[in-house]
C-alpha cells in the first residue's frame, strides 16, 4: 500500500527500508533475514513496477555470501541494492547513533563480489559508509572513493550535516551519482536544498522512516480513541467511509470486480 501511495504521489523510485520493516515487525533491521526482505520486495513488485532499491544492510554476510544476496535481489525484481560497511550481525545500537564499521579493504572486497555476482548490467550497486559519526568526514570520503574504485555505481555517505553533504558532492559528485537520506522530518527540512543537491551530483534522496512514523501516529491515535469510546481524531463523524473509498481506489478494487463481472458474476 505504501508503494502504491508513493507512486500515486509522483515518486519515480522506491526504497525498501530495513529500518522501517524492522519497526513494523516490532524488532529491528538487525534481526531481519535476507528472505524476509526479498519476500517484501516480491509483494511490492507484484503491485508496483517502480524501480525498487533493497536496503541490504551489510549484505547478510562476507564477500562469498554477497553472491546469493545479489542473485535473490535480481530474481525478486529489485533494480538496486544498498550495501553498508557495518559489522555483521548488525547491532541495535545503530539506531542510537553508535555505528560499528568494518575495515575499508573488507568492504571493497564485498563490493567487488557484488559486482561480479550480478547478471543484469543495469542492476545498480549502491555502496554506503556509516563512518562519519565514528571516524569523521575525511575518513568517510576516503572510504567512499575506495568503494567507487571497487566498482560501486552509486556512493552513499550517511550524514545529515549540510557541510558534509557539500563536501561529499564537491569531492565525489563529478565521478558519479550520489545518494543521501533526507532529514528525519522529510526533504523540506534538509540543510541543503534539493536543487543544490542535484547540482552536487545527488540523484537519490531516500526518506526511509517518515511514512512509517506517520502510520504509527495514526494507528496510535485510532486505538486510543477506540479504547476511550471516542471518534477518531483524523476522521470525525462519517469520515472513515470516504477513506475506505480511497483504499478501494489504491488497491484497484474496481479492477477486481470487473474480472468477476465478466466471469463468475456474469449473467447466465
Amino acid at each position: 500500500m505504501m508503494a502504491k501511495l508513493a507512486e500515486a504521489a509522483g515518486f519515480r523510485a522506491l526504497y525498501l527500508s530495513g529500518g522501517s520493516l524492522g519497526w513494523l515487525k516490532c524488532v529491528t533491521e538487525a534481526t531481519l533475514s535476507l528472505t524476509e526482505m526479498i519476500d517484501a520486495g516480491i509483494d511490492i513488485r507484484a503491485e508496483c513496477k517502480l524501480p525498487l532499491i533493497l536496503d541490504a544492510a551489510g549484505g547478510w554476510g562476507d564477500p562469498m555470501h554477497l553472491h546469493r544476496t545479489i542473485k535473490l535481489a535480481e530474481c525478486a525484481g529489485f533494480s538496486a541494492i544498498e550495501i553498508e560497511d557495518v559489522v555483521l550481525p548488525k547491532r541495535a545500537h545503530h539506531h542510537i547513533g553508535q555505528d560499528h564499521v568494518v575495515p575499508q579493504e573488507f568492504m571493497e572486497a564485498k563490493i567487488r563480489e557484488a559486482v561480479a555476482a550480478r547478471t543484469d548490467p543495469n542492476f545498480v550497486i549502491i555502496a554506503r559508509t556509516d563512518s562519519v559519526k565514528t571516524h569523521g568526514i575525511d575518513e568517510a570520503l576516503k572510504r567512499a572513493a575506495g568503494f567507487r574504485s571497487a566498482g560501486a555505481d552509486v556512493i552513499f555517505v550517511w550524514t545529515r550535516s549540510g557541510a558534509d553533504m557539500r563536501a561529499v558532492g564537491e569531492r565525489l559528485g563529478a565521478g558519479g551519482p550520489l545518494m543521501v537520506f533526507a532529514d528525519r522530518d522529510g526533504t523540506g527540512a534538509m540543510q541543503v536544498p534539493l536543487a543544490e543537491l542535484g547540482q552536487l551530483g545527488y540523484r537519490i534522496i531516500g526518506v526511509p522512516i517518515l511514512p512509517l512514523l506517520s502510520m504509527h501516529r495514526a494507528l496510535r491515535q485510532t486505538y486510543a480513541a477506540l479504547a476511550a469510546n471516542e471518534l477518531d481524531p483524523a476522521f470525525g463523524p462519517s469520515g472513515a467511509e470516504g477513506e475506505l473509498k480511497s483504499v478501494f481506489s489504491t488497491v484497484d478494487l474496481e479492477g477486481l470486480l470487473a474480472v468477476e463481472r465478466r466471469t463468475v458474476e456474469a449473467e447466465p
